[in-house]
């Protein structure tokens, strides 16, 4: 199993979950012409996706979805609350099937099995997942303003993490946001800061980690190399090892072993 991220950030967000001749696309916020440039770098084409997962409504996520999935006939994944959310995005003419999900039930796409779970975040009914071939275990949590015991559950034991390390705290409160936009990022429904971030990984059965990518890092309220100490410092391990899903190039295929 292997997984590659296209792109992570508020400008955007998706990441690429292979096992066997099953590849998934776990949201998609960019643009037709542009997801299809982020597929190529890794030697994608559009035509190869099993599926898309969609975890929640917000532009960054779901904003080019729909159109990728109607122009190329891929499936699409998602909860009811969701779905009654981005009638914005879809095409008057819809020509691939949706298939609504429960956020605790387990299904299988192919040769992955998905394991979806809820989190606190400001949507309707937004999810993160994990992903596995059986033998290997990937977790994803981004768009979450806390933790919760069933999240750590779910991510417990996990061989790779895609881990939400959105904001340094301090970098948020004196940014430039505006004052009600800071409250929403930090709060119990926003996103996660690196040192909650760390606090949650502290928590988990790291004892099969792989491979740590610190994802949804902001732009204006946090630098890699903060991230990249936070989770560090958890894992006891060189923060080189700890990677970064960039905004602009996501970053390339990880193998699971």
């Amino acid at each position: 199993m292997r997984f590659a991220s296209l792109g992570s950030g508020s400008a955007g967000n998706g990441l690429v979950v292979e096992a066997q001749t099953t590849r998934l696309l776990l949201d998609c916020g960019f643009g037709l012409r542009d997801v299809l440039m982020r597929l190529a770098r890794l030697d994608l084409a559009p035509e190869q996706l099993s599926g898309i997962l969609v975890t929640h409504e917000h532009d960054d996520h779901a904003g080019g979805a729909f159109k990728l999935a109607s122009k190329y006939q891929i499936p699409v994944w998602l909860t009811h609350g969701t779905l009654t959310m981005i009638e914005r995005f879809l095409p008057a003419q819809r020509d691939f099937k949706t298939h609504v999900i429960d956020s605790h039930q387990s299904f299988n796409i192919g040769d992955v099995q998905v394991h979806p779970f809820p989190v606190p975040h400001d949507a309707r009914e937004p999810v993160q997942f994990v992903f596995t071939d059986g033998a290997q275990k990937l977790g994803v949590l981004t768009d979450t303003g806390t933790s919760t015991p069933h999240i750590e559950s779910m991510l417990s034991g996990c061989n790779a993490l895609a881990l939400e390390c959105n904001h340094d705290l301090d970098m948020l409160m004196n940014g430039p946001y505006s004052y009600p936009l800071k409250q929403r990022v930090g709060s119990r429904l926003g996103h996660l800061d690196n040192a909650t971030s760390a606090r949650l990984l502290a928590r988990l059965d790291n004892s099969k980690l792989q491979h740590i990518v610190a994802a949804h890092l902001s732009a204006k309220n946090n630098l890699p190399i903060m991230a990249k100490k936070a989770l560090s410092d958890v894992l006891c391990c060189e923060t080189e090892w700890v990677g970064i899903a960039d905004q602009a190039l996501g970053f390339d295929w990880r193998q699971i072993t």
